[in-house]
């Protein structure tokens, strides 16, 4: 879908490796690592979306670090769309429906690490969760999507201690409640 209108893969790669989770941070031969392109397509990239206000840089050492800019106008809007892209927003929409008490929802693995691929890994958070309707639902998102979904259910407490030692570049929060959560560094 995205591929419609934005005609260069690299900067679809960029947009889904720092709007999709905005803690994310990364260096330019990080990227020519992990997209396996040369160095001036990326560059050439970076410096449009830095120029464009897209991205911040920050300085650490002698790597010129790049993260999405949260401030910009757009930037909930890109965020958004690439969410509808990876079909992220369809997966939570079909499985909070009369699942229990559902607290919060969390996207680890390659999309939460803005790398595209073909599995969505959640974790759930909550109590009295109907685990049969989950997996019913799961199924139906996996459709839908036309990719895997795995996922992890925790109870609050066991969340908390689990949650703790995640980096938030590799835990996003996807949906909450509002009622308390358990505390992520």
């Amino acid at each position: 879908m995205i591929g419609t209108l934005i005609t260069s893969q690299m900067r679809i790669k960029l947009l889904k490796k720092f709007f999709l989770n905005s803690s994310t941070k990364a260096h330019l031969r990080g990227l020519e690592s992990e997209f396996g392109d040369s160095t001036n397509a990326i560059r050439v990239e970076l410096n449009r979306f830095e120029g464009a206000g897209l991205l911040t840089s920050t300085q650490e050492g002698n790597k010129k670090m790049y993260q999405a800019n949260r401030a910009h106008p757009l930037f909930n809007d890109i965020h958004n769309i690439i969410l509808k892209e990876t079909g992220i927003d369809k997966v939570i929409e079909n499985v909070i429906h009369r699942i229990g008490n559902l607290l919060s929802v969390y996207l680890t693995g390659d999309f939460a690490c803005g790398r595209d691929g073909q599995v969505i890994d959640l974790i759930l958070v909550g109590n009295n969760i109907n685990k049969k309707y989950l997996d019913e639902k799961v199924l139906q998102a996996e459709e839908m999507v036309g990719r895997e979904v795995h996922y992890q259910l925790f109870c609050p407490d066991e969340a908390k201690k689990l949650l703790i030692n995640y980096k938030p570049a590799d835990l996003l929060p996807l949906w909450s409640n509002g009622e308390v959560e358990p505390g992520i560094k």
